[in-house]
This record gives structure tokens, C-alpha cells and sequence, in this order.
């Protein structure tokens, strides 16, 4: 996979994606990242990104003409044209589901705003996607779009170690991942469940099962409402109910 950031500020990928999970990626040859000033593509004397809004208001507008550029420029390559990614408050809100559908693409191409946003025949014409971490709202785009690559990087074949680590996210299956436990067996007085040390796998695996629908419904239960539960688990989560009651 490539992945294309457009942003004001190239530098403050240089940590992200120099360590850990990112670093190895990109070491394997699994994926390659570039951040890409787009202000070296503006045709303005003085290196200009942005100006006043028509119509008057408060702030900045990013200008059209180096977006359009920065653009071209990383998809001039030829090839399936890549998904163009706006990082912005008005976005689609960013999933599990989300990154492991972009997972699949070839090439993506991220956009980090600034000021008041971009001047809206960016998002019109080039954008295939937008996208938001979150109800809030951040100085620019460059921190969603970390969190997003790393979403995204860590879900690709032969990046993680243990292939099934990303299957069984929270989330991933639908429901918040159960509780890891890990030697010492007791630690501080507190001890590991019983189940776990037994080496029975069908019964340490329906008490993963049953965690991961109480840890859901005590902390997401939202997510119950799209999931299609089994007789024994809607059995189960009836008996939290009961219990909470």
C-alpha cells in the first residue's frame, strides 16, 4: 500500500512513522508513506495556502490551486486512481469497518486542513472520502490522520505478528474485545480466572465469549443494537439484565 499525506506541516509524521508498528511496516516493504508539503505547490509569489472568505466571516480559507496540484502530482503515476481522503469535523465518522475497507485500496491519499477548512471545490471535485475521528474539533488534520494510517497499516497482511490479532479487535467482531490476563498467575493478591489456566479451550473460549458480551453491554451497549446474537448470547445478555436490574 502507499499512502500520500498532503499537509502544511510534513514534520510531524517523522516520529509517527519512524517507530514502532509503522516503522516495521514500511521496513517489510508492506506499505510506504510520504508527507507531502503542499504549500511547494502553490503559484503565489509569497507561498501563499490561503486567503479571505467571499462573502466576508472570521479566518482563513486553503486555497484551490496547490491542493489541486499536490494532487496531480502524487496520482500522475497512472495506475487506479486512489481514494482521496478529507480529514475533517464534518466527516463520516471513522470505524473499525472504515479502516478495514480502506485496508483494501492500493493507494490513499490523505488531505490535512487548516484554518476554516478548504475552499469547497476541493471537496467537490477531487475528494472520495471524508472522514472524522471524532465529535471535536483539532487545529488541522495532521493527528486524524495518523490515527487513521495507523487504523489502516496495522490491519494489512504480514504487518501485525500474530495474524489473528486484528480479527479478534474490538470491534473488529462487532463487540469490545474480553479481558487479557498474563503471568503471574497472582499478582498482588489478585488472581487470573480459574478458566483460563485450565487448558480446557471450548470452555476458555465461551467465557472470552460471554467477557466480551458483558463488557460490551456494560460499556457499549449501542453496539448490541446492530448485532446479531445468537440464542445463547441473547440468552446470556438477558441474564446481565436481570442482574442489573
Amino acid at each position: 500500500m502507499r499512502i500520500d499525506i498532503l499537509t502544511l506541516f510534513p514534520e510531524m509524521f517523522t516520529g509517527v512513522f519512524g517507530s514502532s508498528i509503522l516503522k516495521q511496516a514500511q521496513e517489510k516493504g508492506l506499505v510506504t508513506y510520504q508527507a507531502i508539503d503542499f504549500r511547494e505547490f502553490t503559484t503565489n509569489k509569497h507561498r501563499k495556502v490561503d486567503d479571505y472568505p467571499y462573502g466576508g466571516g472570521a479566518g482563513m480559507v486553503l486555497t484551490p490551486q496547490p491542493i489541486f496540484d499536490a494532487v496531480n502530482h502524487v496520482t500522475e503515476q497512472g495506475g487506479k486512481k486512489p481514494r482521496i481522503v478529507l480529514l475533517c469535523p464534518q466527516g463520516e465518522r471513522f470505524t473499525q469497518a472504515k479502516a478495514e475497507e480502506l485496508s483494501k485500496e492500493d493507494h490513499l491519499v490523505f488531505l490535512c486542513g487548516h484554518y476554516e477548512g478548504f475552499d469547497e471545490r476541493v471537496r467537490t471535485s477531487l475528494v472520495t472520502d471524508e472522514i472524522s475521528i471524532g465529535d471535536f474539533v483539532l487545529t488541522g488534520g495532521e493527528l486524524a490522520a495518523m490515527v487513521v494510517t495507523d487504523s489502516i497499516t496495522r490491519l494489512l497482511p504480514g504487518v501485525l505478528g500474530n495474524e489473528n490479532s486484528a480479527v479478534t479487535d474490538s470491534y473488529s467482531t462487532g463487540l469490545l474485545e474480553h479481558p487479557h490476563y498474563t503471568r503471574p498467575a497472582t499478582f498482588q493478591g489478585l488472581a487470573v480466572p480459574d478458566v483460563l489456566l485450565s487448558g480446557h479451550h471450548e470452555n476458555i473460549e465461551k467465557w472470552r465469549r460471554e467477557e466480551s458480551l458483558r463488557r460490551t453491554f456494560k460499556r457499549r451497549p449501542d453496539l448490541l443494537k446492530g448485532y446479531a446474537l445468537t440464542k445463547e448470547e441473547a440468552a446470556f445478555i438477558e441474564q446481565l439484565k436481570n442482574e442489573t436490574e
